[in-house]
């Protein structure tokens, strides 16, 4: 690199780019790792899950979000969100119903329709980045 471009790079606020990246010490690691886990569920999707239930048959529902099986639990939640337990239930009767996604139900398993309100915030959030 000549000495013109170096120049041109350091008046515009650019130095940070030629500097040596910083390495993070372990322990500042372990921090950031015990920092990642999550106290509040995360919302696996916006519309609930039509699911398909026996009765007697016991079932997990995952209300931390971080499960690859929603909307059953699959343990992710013992690394992601230790204090944020899976909610487990038995149907009486074999029957379809609608298990939330958004994770923001007062009837939880079930979905209540509280997914409209979290689109909405999402929605807001949105047009209010825009106008920033």
């Amino acid at each position: 690199m000549n000495a013109s471009l170096f120049l041109v790079a350091v008046r515009r606020g650019c130095m940070q780019t030629f500097r040596r990246p910083q390495l993070v010490p372990p322990a500042a690691s372990s921090m950031v790792q015990c920092c990642l886990q999550s106290t509040r569920p995360v919302a696996a999707a916006r519309l609930p899950y039509r699911v398909k239930v026996s009765a007697g048959k016991r079932y997990a529902w995952c209300a931390c979000g971080h499960s690859k099986k929603q909307p059953f639990c699959d343990g992710a939640h013992k690394a992601k969100a230790p204090s944020i337990p899976p909610l487990r239930f038995t149907p009486e009767k074999d029957t379809t119903v609608m298990l939330c996604a958004c994770k923001a139900t007062k009837n939880a398993p079930y979905c209540d329709g509280t997914h409209f309100q979290v689109i909405f915030q999402d929605i807001v959030k949105s047009v209010k980045g825009v106008f920033k």
